[in-house]
C-alpha cells in the first residue's frame, strides 16, 4: 500500500531547497509521478519481450536469446542507475530527455532489428553476426535508459514533498512492479495479436514519450527555464512525429523486407496464433515454397523426395491407421493416402490456420492432392505432446503407423517434441508391431542433434533404424539458426524409422505401394546409417534438454 507523506529524519539538505511550485496540490502531484511510473515500467517491459520475441523469431534458441536480452539489460539497468545520480540536480528536464530517448530507441528497435536481418544477414561473414550484435546494442542501450528512471522519479516525488528514504523508494517500486505486470500481460495477449511486433513497438513508444513529456511540462514546467521548456517540447514533438511516420509506412517496410528475405515472389503472407506463414510461387509454373517463421518447411523443387522418403518406408507392413504429428501442409497425408489399405489418418497439428491454407489455397491444395477432402482424413488442432497424453482416454490409440513431421529439434519450441517422455507416449499409442517414423533433422550439417534423437528413441524402449536421402541446398535454413553467416540448409534429410522391440524395422518400400518417383529399394539400404564409432550421446528429456 502507498505511505502517506511520511516526514523524512534530519540529515543531509537535498540538492533542491524549497519544495517545487506545482500547479496541483501535493498530493495530486504525488499521484501522477507515481502514475507515470506505472506507465515507464509497462513500456520497459515491453520494450524487454518485444527483444525477446523478435530475437527468438529471427535469430533462434529462444532461450538463448531470453538469457542474452535479460542479462545485458539487468546489467545496463545498474550502470544507468549509477550514471543517473549526475542528473539529480536536473531531475525533471533529465527525465524527459531519458524518456524521449527510451522512446525512440525503444520504439524503433523492432523496425530496426528486422531491417538488418532482411537486408544484411544473407551478405555473410561480419554481417552475419550483424543482428546479434544489434540485439544486444538495443538491450544495453535500453537497459541504460531504464535504469535511469527511477533515481530521478526518486528525485521528483522528492521535490514534491520529502518523504523517508525507505518509504518513497517502496511507493515507487510498488507502482513500477504493478506497471510491469500490466505491461507483461498487454504484450501476448493485446499488442502482439492485434497490432503486430512492429506497430506494437512504435505504439509503446509513442505512450512513453507522452507520459513522461506530459510530466515534466505539465507538473515540473517551473522547474525548467523558457528555453529548456521549448527545447523539451521540440524533442519530445520530433520523437512522436518519427514514431508516427514509422507506424504509417510500417506495412510499406514489411513488405519490402519480405522480399529482401525471400526474393519477390510472396504470393501469401499472414500471421497465425501460432507463427508466420509465407507462400512463394505455385503461379505460372514457378516451385511452390512453404516458409514457417522465415524456416523453408515445403520446398516445391524436391518436396517429394523428403516426403516420400518420411511415410513410404514407415508403411512397411499393417498401415490401415496412420497418426501424423505435424504435417498441416497435407503432403505426408498426400503419400499416406497413394497405399491401399489405408482406413484412417489422423492428423494433429497445432496451427488451425496452416491447415486452412493448406485446404483452400490453389496452388498448396494442389501440391498435397486434396488431400484434407479425403473422408479417410481426421484433423485435431492441439499440440502433439498434450494430445497423446490425453489419447488413450478418448479411444485414439493401437496407431499402426506414427509419423512424426515435426519442425527441427533443436527449435526451442520443438525439443519436448523429441524428449524421451513424448517417444513414451508414441510408443503407447502404437499398437502391437506398429512403426514410428521421425524427421530428425540434417545428419551432415547437424550430426549431434540427429544421433541424439536415436539415443533418445532407444531410451525409450524403441529400436531404431536410422537413414537419410540427399536433398537441394535451397538456401534457406530448417533449422534453429536463422542467422549463420553461410546457408545452413541441409544438402541432406534425416529419418529414424523405430518399434517396439529389440531389433529395428527393415529398411524397404512397401510391395504394394504406389509408383515413387525419387526413392528405390536399393538406394534406400544404400542410405542406411551405421551407429557412430564414438557411439551414441545421451538421451534428451524434458528437464534436460540435449539439442
Amino acid at each position: 500500500m502507498i505511505d502517506p507523506h511520511a516526514p523524512a529524519p534530519p540529515g543531509t539538505p537535498p540538492p533542491w531547497g524549497s519544495p517545487a511550485p506545482l500547479p496541483v496540490r501535493p498530493g495530486t502531484g504525488r499521484f501522477l509521478v507515481l502514475a507515470c511510473v506505472f506507465v515507464c515500467a509497462a513500456c520497459g517491459l515491453v520494450y524487454e519481450l518485444e527483444l525477446v520475441a523478435l530475437a527468438s523469431y529471427l535469430i533462434g534458441d529462444s532461450v538463448t536469446q531470453a538469457s542474452v536480452v535479460l542479462s545485458v539489460m539487468v546489467f545496463a539497468m545498474g550502470v544507468g542507475s549509477l550514471g543517473a545520480k549526475r542528473l539529480r540536480w536536473h531531475a525533471a528536464a533529465g527525465f524527459a530527455a531519458v524518456e524521449a530517448a527510451l522512446a525512440l530507441v525503444g520504439g524503433c528497435s523492432a523496425m530496426a532489428l528486422y531491417a538488418v536481418f532482411a537486408w544484411t544477414g544473407g551478405w555473410g561473414g561480419l554481417w552475419a553476426a550483424g543482428p546479434r550484435c544489434l540485439l544486444v546494442a538495443f538491450s544495453l542501450a535500453i537497459g541504460l535508459l531504464i535504469g535511469a528512471e527511477v533515481p530521478l522519479l526518486m528525485e521528483l516525488i522528492q521535490r514534491i514533498r520529502r518523504q523517508d528514504a525507505g518509504g518513497a523508494v517502496a511507493d515507487l517500486f510498488a507502482a513500477d512492479y504493478v506497471g510491469a505486470l500490466v505491461g507483461g500481460l498487454a504484450f501476448p495477449f493485446l499488442l502482439l495479436p492485434f497490432l503486430g511486433q512492429l506497430t506494437g513497438t512504435l505504439l509503446t513508444g509513442t505512450v512513453n514519450v507522452v507520459a513522461g513529456g506530459a510530466l515534466v511540462l505539465g507538473l515540473f514546467r517551473r522547474d525548467l527555464s523558457r528555453r529548456a521548456r521549448w527545447t523539451l517540447l521540440v524533442a519530445n514533438v520530433t520523437v512522436l512525429g518519427l514514431l508516427a511516420s514509422a507506424a504509417v509506412l510500417v506495412g510499406d517496410f514489411e513488405r519490402a523486407a519480405r522480399h529482401a528475405v525471400y526474393g519477390a515472389d510472396v504470393r501469401v503472407a499472414l500471421q497465425t496464433d501460432v507463427q508466420e506463414i509465407v507462400l512463394t510461387g505455385g503461379t505460372r509454373g514457378r516451385p511452390l515454397d512453404l516458409f514457417l517463421d522465415g524456416r523453408l518447411r515445403v520446398g516445391g523443387r524436391d518436396e517429394r523426395r523428403y516426403h516420400e522418403a518420411l511415410v513410404h518406408p514407415a508403411l512397411t507392413g499393417p498401415h490401415a491407421r496412420v497418426l501424423i504429428l505435424g504435417g498441416g501442409d497435407g503432403m505426408a497425408a498426400r503419400e499416406v493416402l497413394r497405399h491401399p489399405g489405408v482406413d484412417r489418418v489422423d492428423i494433429v497439428e497445432l496451427d488451425a490456420g496452416l491447415v486452412r491454407l493448406a485446404r483452400h489455397d490453389p496452388a498448396l491444395s494442389a501440391l498435397n492432392g486434396h488431400a484434407y477432402d479425403d473422408p479417410h482424413v481426421h484433423v485435431f488442432t492441439a499440440d502433439a505432446f498434450h494430445w497423446l497424453r490425453e489419447a488413450p482416454r478418448s479411444g485414439y490409440s493401437g496407431y499402426d503407423v506414427v509419423i512424426a513431421d515435426l519442425p527441427d529439434p533443436g527449435i526451442t519450441a520443438s525439443t519436448k517434441l523429441y524428449s524421451q517422455e513424448f517417444y513414451g507416449l508414441v510408443r503407447r499409442a502404437l499398437a502391437p508391431g506398429g512403426r514410428l517414423v521421425v524427421h530428425a533433422g540434417p545428419v551432415q550439417a547437424r550430426p549431434h542433434a540427429f544421433w541424439t534423437v536415436a539415443a533418445t528413441l532407444r531410451a525409450a524402449g524403441l529400436a531404431t533404424t536410422p537413414y537419410r536421402v540427399l536433398g537441394e541446398d535451397a538456401g534457406f535454413t530448417p533449422g534453429p539458426d536463422r542467422s549463420a553467416g553461410e546457408s545452413r540448409a541441409p544438402h541432406d534429410w534425416g529419418f529414424i524409422l523405430a518399434t517396439a522391440g529389440s531389433r529395428g524395422p527393415p529398411l524397404r518400400l512397401p510391395a504394394d505401394g504406389a509408383r515413387l518417383r525419387t526413392l528405390t529399394d536399393g538406394g534406400l539400404r544404400r542410405d542406411a546409417l551405421p551407429t557412430p564409432p564414438a557411439g551414441l550421446p545421451p538421451p534428451s528429456t524434458l528437464v534436460h534438454p540435449r539439442y
